[in-house]
């Protein structure tokens, strides 16, 4: 069965549709870059809205570090096999965020995450996708014993949104990388 791929095109703020334009315009200006997956959600307005909300929130008030904000976002990119979205935070991770390599690298190669308390964290995020945000009782009081809160359940959940937005519409598109990117470039297991 071969995948569905969308005839939409990747706009520039020139061309893609009024409501889009500011945002591309803020994040251009933000970024120094337009990246191409905004040019591609920038085609439904409310959707590229609605990721760029979501990802600042998170990024402002999970209550996560951005260590462990970067380890969130590449777990879920990497389980949803989003080659974009962890090029991308792969990147972020090694250049801002400040992720030990072997953490990424890890989490890039399905492996074993060699800092106990992120562990945790990837695991408790993977168990609360496959559960659909039914977790169990023991993996939920791991997560505390590790020393996150509920609250910060809420804030994995919100993260699972922004990255759905993101690595479906990706899949969509088959958005090309960056060149930003590139130096992270990243392909999903074979199934």
């Amino acid at each position: 069965m071969s995948a569905y791929q969308t005839s939409l095109p990747l706009h520039s703020i020139a061309t893609a549709p009024a409501k889009s334009q500011p945002l591309l315009e803020g994040a251009a200006k933000k970024l120094g870059f337009l990246p191409n997956m905004y040019g591609t959600m920038s085609n439904s307005p409310g959707l590229f809205e609605t990721y760029q909300i979501g990802y600042e929130r998170f990024r402002s008030n999970s209550g996560f570090s951005p260590v462990e904000q970067e380890v969130v976002f590449l777990t879920i990119s990497f389980e949803n096999g989003c080659d974009y979205c962890v090029a991308a935070h792969s990147t972020i991770a090694d250049a801002f965020s400040k992720v030990p390599l072997e953490v990424t690298d890890a989490i890039r190669n399905g492996s074993e995450i060699p800092d106990p308390k992120l562990r945790t964290l990837a695991g408790f995020l993977k168990h609360l996708m496959r559960t659909r945000g039914r977790p169990s009782k023991e993996e939920a009081q791991a997560f505390f014993d590790a020393g996150y809160s509920e609250v910060q359940v809420l804030e994995l959940i919100l993260a699972l949104a922004v990255k759905t937005l993101s690595n479906y519409s990706n899949h969509l598109f088959t958005t090309p990388v960056d060149e930003a990117f590139k130096g992270r470039l990243w392909s999903p297991p074979s199934a």
